[in-house]
């Protein structure tokens, strides 16, 4: 806690999102060596260059995967692609202790993770109240409307839908086009996973997300940076 406390300060990935998200969808870019799913989804990954690869294309944030048994990440990615850019970064993991949530601050991160299906309201709460303690955003990830509810409850300011299922692993694209409306406008609506293209990013943008999260399609693309700056589309009026 005290080595936490005393880490330095954070880029604040909360207000990063809401300013990038005033005229166009914001994009959280993610380095992401494998999947559970798919397996390897690009050998060789350097995470310095790719996050400066995301960075030039207009990234609002990164998302670093530091779990090693089933993403294939590191601390070390993370500490990487930190140093290398200016923008916040999320800890993408699975954070299930107190031990986590500081072990995010102290590695470098500026935003914990936090899935509301694999925890206990009251470990949620508690947690929340500790990663805002220790000077960490929070993204709550959510998969149906009663998670939001229990996002909402704790006083999250930054709600993620996952498209993905976590048993099955397909995707339901419309899940959050359905879920966007539950979720007030003062706090940052990201959609997560599945966004397969531009046409993906429109239907969210104009059912009111500030920013998608995108992984694998930006991993496996020959130009990340040009996909990132599809994905920054601007709501279409009816």
């Amino acid at each position: 806690m005290e080595q936490a406390k005393s880490a330095g300060p954070t880029r604040g990935f909360v207000q990063k999102l809401r300013a990038d998200s005033m005229d166009q969808l914001a994009v959280i870019a993610e380095i992401k060596r494998r999947s559970p799913s798919k397996g390897v989804l690009r050998e060789g990954i350097d995470a310095s260059q790719l996050a400066s690869v995301y960075e030039a294309g207009t990234a609002s944030c990164l998302s670093v995967l530091t779990d090693d048994e089933s993403f294939g990440g590191s601390i070390d990615d993370l500490r990487k692609a930190r140093a290398a850019t200016v923008i916040p970064v999320l800890r993408k993991d699975f954070t299930i202790s107190e031990l986590d949530v500081c072990d995010a601050r102290i590695m470098g991160a500026d935003c914990v993770l936090l899935i509301a299906a694999a925890l206990s309201q009251t470990e949620l709460l508690a947690f929340h109240q500790l990663a805002n303690e220790i000077g960490l955003d929070v993204l709550v990830e959510t998969h149906d409307e009663a998670k939001v509810e229990g996002a909402l409850s704790v006083g999250a300011t930054m709600i993620g839908v996952n498209q993905r299922d976590l048993i099955t692993f397909q995707v339901d694209h419309e899940r959050a086009v359905r879920m966007a409306s539950v979720i007030p406008s003062g706090v940052v609506r990201i959609a997560e996973s599945g966004v397969r293209g531009v046409n993906d990013a429109q239907s969210l943008r104009n059912a009111g997300y500030d920013a998608v999260l995108v992984g694998e399609s930006l991993v496996i693309s020959d130009d990340p940076a040009a996909v990132i700056k599809s994905l920054r589309v601007s709501a279409t009026k009816n």
